[in-house]
């Protein structure tokens, strides 16, 4: 990240990759009560604010026209959301940096996540130092993928199976929590022990109000996936979902503020760690109107300009919702034993799970029957993901109404 991109193009997708990063490492800062991820979180703020300022001086540029300057409005509107959400994660890692203090709850519920953000340090002699990532298979081994390595004061963020890890590096992944004790020994990294639940039976406001942030979290994240996606695909059924995540965040939100006043209120409750919820809980729907930002540019049928389906995705894709029939070829199974990416090529954005969501699910996650599958793929796939999940996908000629009808049935 320290050659300056050279094209719009490249410079929109690193700072879209750079900002969904930086959230991931704020999260983990807060659920390891690290300040060194923290800071981390500045290091790469400041890498955006420049990236910010040449996009936005190039938007300035190619606007030599009043339609050129229309068409790349929707391109700079994008480019605030990012920033916003870039803010949002450094604001998130003050929790830490300025010992705001959360409760243990939290942690504890955090570590209960199918899905988390760790990093770990690379030591000479370890059975990852001077290996190629593609004999480390570390989604096998340990259940984690590497969304960066910082190498001295520089950030890869793509990288090939021939990549080399050296000692000093420092990687940041996501994935299964049970996977970071193996993770830490390949590293040869000291051990680490995440939070236990305490003993409680009864159910207080300050619980209802660290489920409430969790669901926040969860549900700001999908907000932004399924915004870059919408774009790209230019599709109104995700503009919607973006919209009800985003007024859902709106209702957590106050929600959580009553419960942690609530709390707060109690004798036997410390105010302290609770400045922590309250400042989380307006990143996150922060975060969700950043997402809501820029799907308006749909909604409101803004001229998008043709870079930001190039920058932030392929846009000869469709989406397909579809649910996990019972007994079907996806119940009960990972997604990386289904390979659904490759046959029939359809990458699963999130799944809605029990009035929740899963965000960029990894592989070690597991379908159950009625979770809906929020997929982007190939239209000529779409009958083959539907089958694969317990239903037969049936067109009218006549109204273009698509229907899944149950396999069972025929």
């Amino acid at each position: 990240m320290d050659d300056k991109p050279r094209n719009l193009r490249t410079m929109l997708a690193e700072a879209k990759d750079t900002s969904e990063l930086m959230v991931d490492l704020a999260y983990a800062a807060v659920y390891f009560s690290d300040p060194e991820m923290a800071e981390e979180v500045g290091e790469l703020e400041t890498k955006m604010t420049e990236l910010v300022d040449d996009m936005r001086t190039l938007c300035v540029i190619a606007g030599r026209s009043p339609k050129e300057a229309s068409a790349m409005s929707s391109v700079l509107q994008v480019i605030s959301a990012i920033e916003r959400i870039a803010n949002d994660a450094v604001n998130i890692g003050r929790v830490v940096t300025h010992k705001l203090g959360i409760p243990n709850q939290l942690l504890v519920d955090l570590a209960d996540a199918e899905e988390v953000s760790h990093r770990v340090l690379v030591s000479e002699g370890s059975h990852m130092a001077h290996r190629p990532l593609a004999a480390l298979e570390l989604p096998v081994a340990a259940g984690m993928r590497i969304m960066a390595v910082r190498r001295d004061r520089n950030w890869d963020t793509e990288f090939s199976g021939d990549y080399v890890l050296v000692p000093g590096d420092v990687l940041f992944l996501r994935g299964s929590p049970a996977g970071i004790g193996r993770l830490r020994q390949l590293a040869a990294a000291p051990p680490w022990q995440p939070p236990e639940h305490a003993e409680e039976t009864v159910v207080t406001d300050l619980d209802r109000a660290v489920d409430v942030l969790v669901e926040m979290k969860n549900l700001s994240e999908v907000a932004v996936g399924l915004a870059y996606s919408a774009i790209v695909l230019t599709d109104r059924g995700l503009v919607a979902e973006v919209k009800h995540l985003g007024d859902r965040l709106d209702e957590m939100k106050d929600r959580l503020e009553l419960w942690v006043l609530r709390a707060a209120a109690a004798d036997n409750i410390d105010p302290g760690p609770l400045r922590g919820l309250l400042h989380l809980a307006e990143a996150a729907e922060d975060i969700g109107d950043q997402a809501q930002q820029m799907v308006s540019l749909i909604e409101d049928q803004a001229e998008m300009h043709p870079i930001l389906g190039l920058a932030l995705g392929e846009s000869d894709e469709v989406v397909m919702k579809v649910p996990v029939a019972a007994d079907s070829a996806c119940d009960g199974r990972t997604l990386a034993e289904l390979q659904l990416d490759i046959e029939p090529g359809f990458d699963v954005l999130a799944i809605r799970r029990g009035g929740g969501y899963l965000y960029r699910p990894g592989g070690l996650v597991k379908l159950r029957p009625d979770d809906e599958l929020i997929t982007v793929g190939p239209d000529e796939g779409r009958g083959l993901l539907a089958l694969r999940c317990g239903w037969l996908l049936e067109d009218d000629d006549e109204t273009g109404v698509v229907e899944l009808v149950p396999t069972a049935s025929r």
